[in-house]
């Protein structure tokens, strides 16, 4: 698996049911900026935009991608994925954000 660049990372294009409603990982991470920002105190880390499990939804597409080890289900959903690969993407395109 090759290690996309951070710029890669955030204009990957996410599965339109995501609970953010965002296109890309970009618009999903701007979006749950913008709750943590509307919500103040009573921000849920839990479920953000009002579901828990929120913190999967770029699973399937790193998966699609390449990006990182897992397996999707016969109905297209994920049934086993490398987590600790997903949160370092994650991190690297936050970090992207943060120097831009």
């Amino acid at each position: 698996m090759s290690d996309p660049t951070p710029q890669q990372i955030l204009n990957l294009r996410l599965d339109p049911d995501n609970d953010s409603g965002a296109d890309t990982v970009r618009g999903y991470l701007v979006a749950l900026l913008a709750a943590i920002w509307h919500d103040g105190e009573g921000f849920s880390g839990k479920r953000p935009f009002g579901n828990s499990g929120w913190q999967g939804d770029f699973d399937k597409a790193f998966i699609e991608a390449g990006w990182v080890a897992g397996q999707l289900d016969e109905d297209g959903y994920v049934d086993e994925v490398d987590g600790e690969a997903v949160d370092r993407l994650v991190r690297q395109a936050i970090k992207a954000l943060a120097d831009a």
